[in-house]
C-alpha cells in the first residue's frame, strides 16, 4: 500500500509547526484554541479574507503566508460553514481538502481540530484523519520519471491537535483499518493486466490469512468438479486459468449464520470472440473492481476485528479471444443445473458471478449476500458515475445500503426487477440467454443473478460508473476510487455486527 501521508494526534499544546489549519463557520468565527493558536495575526486572517472573498462557507479554503507574529510559514482556515449543520461525512470531506491543499516535499502540518463551538469530538478528529489519508493516496509505482505535477506530499506528516489524545486515537484505529481496506481496493484496480492476472489476484487476497481470514482458492480442477461450468466457459480462451477465492472472517458467535460478499473479477475484458471496439479498452483492467472492494472490505472488517461471521468470494478471471474461446450460440450449464445460451461473449461478469453465488448460497446459507460488478455500461447512461445501481429481492436490506451509502458518500439507486424484464433473457434454446438486448441492460442483467441467489436476500451492486475512471473528488485523486468498501463496512457495523 502506499501512503502520501502520515497522521497523528498530539494535544492543544503541542507546539505549532510547518502549516497552520484552523476552522472557521459562516461567520468567520474560531474557537479557543484557534485564536491561541492565531495569537496576533487574528486580524491579518480577517484582512485576507476580506480580499479573497471567503465567507466561511463549507469546504471553502483561505490560504495565506502567515504572518510573522505566527509561529508556522503558511496559514490555512477552511470553512465549515453552519457547525450545527456539520455531517459525519462532512469531516471526512474537511480532511480530504486539507490533503490538497498542501504542497508537495515534506510537510509539517498543525490542524487545531475545533469548531467555533469548541473542540471537535474524537470521531470527527478521526473523521479529518482519514480523509486526509483517503485523498492523499496515488498509484505510481510504475513511473520511473516524475515531473513537477506528478509530486506528492509524500513527506507530510499531519499532527491533528484534539483535546484528548487517547480517545482520537481510540476512535481512529478502526478508521485507519478501513482506510487501508480501501487503498487495497484501488491498488488492485490499478494494478495493469499484465500484472494483475487470476492466479496473482489469488495469491493478494491469500495475504488476508496473516489477518485471521480463513482463504481457499479453488482453481480449475476443483471449479470444474463442483460444474461450474458458466464461470469456467469465461476464462477458458486465456493462457491463464481462472480461479474462485473464498475468504472467511470467523469475528462473531461460533455456528452463528454468516453474511456474504461477492465479487466480480475480470482481472481484464476484452469482450472475447464479441470483441470490444478498441477505445478505451485499457480501462478493462479495472474491470474486477467488485472483487477489488470485497478483498478490501475484508481486510478492513478482519483488521479492525469486527464481531460478524462474514463470507467473502469472488470469481476472478481473463477474458480473451483465443482459438479454444467460448463463442456466442455456446450453451454452458451453471453449477445451478441452469442452462445458459450465450448470446455476446461480453457479457461474461454475470456468468461468473452466477456460479459464485450459487456454491456461496448453497454451500454456507447466508443472511444474505451482496455481489459487486463493474456489470454494464447501461447503469452509467441511467445514473452517471454518482450513484452505484441497486437491484434487490429484500426491501429491508436495500433501505439500508441506501442509509448507509447516503452516511459515507457511497451513494445506491434502487433500480427495478419484475417479471416483464425477465421474459427479456428467456432463451429458444436453453433455460436463459446471457443478454436481454439493449432495452435495461443493467436490469435484464439483475434479472439474470438472481436467478441464481434463490430465496437467499440478495442485492445487487453494479458500480460500473464509481468503480474507476471517475473525476478526482475531496477523498480520491485515483483512477481506482475503492467503491464500496465504506459503504459495505458501514452496513456492517450498524446493522449485523454484535453491539459490545
Amino acid at each position: 500500500m502506499t501512503d502520501a501521508v502520515k497522521v497523528g494526534f498530539v494535544p492543544f499544546s503541542a507546539p505549532v509547526r510547518g502549516i497552520l489549519v484552523v476552522f472557521c463557520d459562516d461567520a468567520l468565527k474560531v474557537g479557543p484554541q484557534a485564536t491561541k493558536a492565531l495569537g496576533g495575526a487574528a486580524a491579518a486572517v480577517k484582512r485576507a479574507a476580506a480580499a479573497n472573498r471567503f465567507k466561511g462557507k463549507n469546504g471553502a479554503v483561505l490560504d495565506i503566508l502567515a504572518p510573522e507574529s505566527l509561529k508556522a510559514g503558511r496559514l490555512l482556515v477552511v470553512g465549515t460553514g453552519k457547525a450545527s449543520d456539520l455531517k459525519e461525512i462532512d469531516f471526512l470531506k474537511l480532511g480530504g481538502k486539507l490533503a490538497a491543499k498542501v504542497s508537495s516535499g515534506t510537510e509539517d502540518v498543525t490542524v487545531i481540530a475545533e469548531n467555533s463551538s469548541g473542540p471537535m469530538k474524537a470521531a470527527q478528529a478521526a473523521g479529518l484523519a482519514a480523509g486526509i489519508r483517503l485523498r492523499s493516496y496515488r498509484f505510481d509505482r510504475y513511473k520511473t520519471k516524475k515531473k513537477d505535477d506528478d509530486a506528492a506530499p509524500l513527506k507530510a506528516q499531519f499532527s491533528i491537535a484534539v483535546k484528548d489524545v487517547a480517545e482520537a486515537k481510540k476512535a481512529f484505529a478502526p478508521e485507519s483499518h478501513i482506510v487501508d481496506g480501501v487503498v487495497i481496493a484501488r491498488e488492485l484496480v490499478n494494478e495493469p493486466p499484465n500484472v494483475l492476472f487470476p492466479a496473482e489476484f489469488a495469491r493478494r487476497a491469500t495475504q488476508l490469512r496473516k489477518l485471521g481470514v480463513q482463504v481457499d482458492v479453488l482453481d480449475v480442477a476443483a471449479m470444474t468438479k463442483l460444474k461450474m461450468g458458466a464461470l469456467l466457459g469465461v476464462g477458458q480462451g486465456s493462457s491463464h486459468d481462472s480461479r474462485t477465492v473464498i475468504m472467511r472472517w470467523n469475528g462473531g458467535k461460533q455456528g452463528e449464520q454468516p453474511i456474504a460478499f461477492i465479487g466480480k473479477g475480470v482481472c481484464f475484458d476484452t469482450g472475447g470472440i464479441s470483441i470490444k471496439p478498441s477505445a478505451s479498452m485499457e480501462d478493462m483492467k479495472g474491470d474486477m473492481g467488485g472483487a477489488a472492494c470485497v478483498v478490501g472490505l475484508m481486510h478492513a472488517l478482519a483488521a479492525r476485528k469486527a464481531k460478524v461471521n462474514v463470507i467473502g468470494a469472488i470469481g476472478v478471471v481473463e477474458n480473451m479471444p483465443d482459438g479454444n474461446a467460448q463463442r456466442p450460440g455456446d450453451i454452458v450449464t451453471s453449477m445451478s443445473g441452469q442452462t445458459i445460451e450465450i448470446i455476446n461473449t461480453d457479457a461474461e461478469g454475470r456468468l461468473v458471478l452466477a456460479d459464485v453465488l450459487w456454491y456461496v448460497g448453497k454451500k454456507y446459507k447466508p443472511k444474505f449476500m451482496i455481489d459487486l460488478a463493474t456489470l454494464t455500461g447501461a447503469i452509467m447512461v441511467a445514473l452517471g458515475i454518482d450513484y452505484a445501481g441497486l437491484f434487490s429481492n429484500n426491501d429491508k436490506l436495500s433501505e439500508r445500503l441506501i442509509e448507509a451509502g447516503q452516511e459515507t458518500g457511497e451513494r445506491v439507486w434502487r433500480m427495478p426487477l419484475g417479471p416483464e424484464y425477465d421474459k427479456q433473457i428467456d432463451s429458444q434454446f436453453a433455460d436463459m440467454k446471457n443478454t436481454g438486448g439493449r432495452n435495461g441492460g443493467s436490469i435484464t442483467a439483475a434479472q439474470f443473478l438472481q436467478r441464481f441467489v434463490d430465496n437467499t436476500p440478495w442485492a445487487h451492486l453494479d458500480i460500473a460508473g464509481t468503480a474507476m475512471g471517475v473525476p478526482a473528488s475531496d477523498l480520491n485523486r485515483s483512477w481506482g476510487s475503492g467503491f464500496g468498501v465504506r459503504l459495505l463496512n458501514r452496513l456492517v457495523a450498524d446493522h449485523y455486527e454484535a453491539k459490545k
